[in-house]
């Protein structure tokens, strides 16, 4: 049995310690205007019980939620142990400001401790009851110790987030300028890139020009020689028709008949007197 609940014990969940300040409802005026509507609320809280440590400075009082009692409470408003664990743990370990807390006197030095809560639209009230500590300057000195130790780990914390927030900002400070002056290092990069396009296309435009009016003159000086060459050939063969049209006149023969086309008029008169 002693080896059971060891085993159960390693393997439950460390306990989580809560300290709040809460503003409680006074039985005396007199104190609130003193300054004594406060109390601090140490609790430790375990799977299935929980405890508290209360002070408002001047005395101490303590409270043992058994399991038993846990499971009893539990049952009482149909909850799992669970549950009303956590709601408990809610409303003690941070100040809800939708709930009226009290700490009354209970008789024979106890304490009532007490706050509100909505549930289904109906407002309920949790009470548990404290009895003095035994030993009040301990409970006190506990209390306090542990609001300083954390004010201590939430100071550390502060430190090291500003640390990390500072780191931050410088590097983003650099990133920002590294970023600026990337964007300028575009800004001219794509000028220059523009400029040098510009001018090889400029050069292209022109180079196309010259090619073109050289083109245009070497059209024009071909069809000056092929203009000159169609006129001489319509004169020569105009030339060669005329000589032709001669040549058939000349070829035609005389009315004395055949002989010599190119007889002259003395052979005629030789040939009259019957010469040979």
């Amino acid at each position: 049995m002693a080896t059971s609940t060891a085993a159960e014990a390693a393997a439950a969940p460390p306990p989580r310690h809560s300290c709040a300040k809460l503003s409680v409802a006074v039985e005396d005026p007199k104190a609130a205007d003193a300054g004594g509507g406060a109390v601090f609320v140490k609790a430790t809280w375990r799977p299935t019980r929980f405890s508290l440590a209360v002070t408002d400075g001047a005395g101490a009082w303590v409270a043992e939620a058994s399991d038993a009692e846990v499971r009893l409470r539990a049952e009482q408003w149909d909850q799992p142990v669970g549950d009303y664990l956590a709601l408990a743990e809610r409303y003690l370990a941070f100040q809800q400001p939708s709930s009226t807390y009290s700490f009354h006197d209970a008789g024979n030095g106890n304490r009532r401790l007490s706050w509100t809560f909505e549930k289904q639209g109906t407002k309920l009230e949790w009470r548990w009851k404290l009895q003095p500590s035994p030993n009040t300057q301990q409970t006190i000195a506990e209390i306090l110790d542990f609001l300083m130790d954390a004010n201590i780990r939430l100071s550390e914390e502060v430190v090291r987030k500003t640390q990390s927030f500072d780191k931050l900002k410088q590097e983003s400070e650099k990133c920002l300028q590294q970023s600026e002056r990337l964007n300028i290092e575009k800004a001219d990069f794509e000028q220059a890139t523009f400029s040098k396009f510009v001018a090889v296309l400029n050069s292209k435009k022109a180079k196309l020009r010259q090619l073109k009016e050289k083109l245009v003159e070497l059209e024009s000086t071909d069809k000056a020689p092929k203009e000159e060459e169609d006129n001489s050939t319509d004169k020569t063969e105009l030339f060669e028709g005329e000589s032709d049209k001669d040549a058939s006149v000349n070829d035609e023969p005389s009315d004395t008949g055949g002989g010599d086309l190119h007889s002259s008029p003395e052979n005629c008169s030789h040939l009259q007197r019957g010469e040979v």
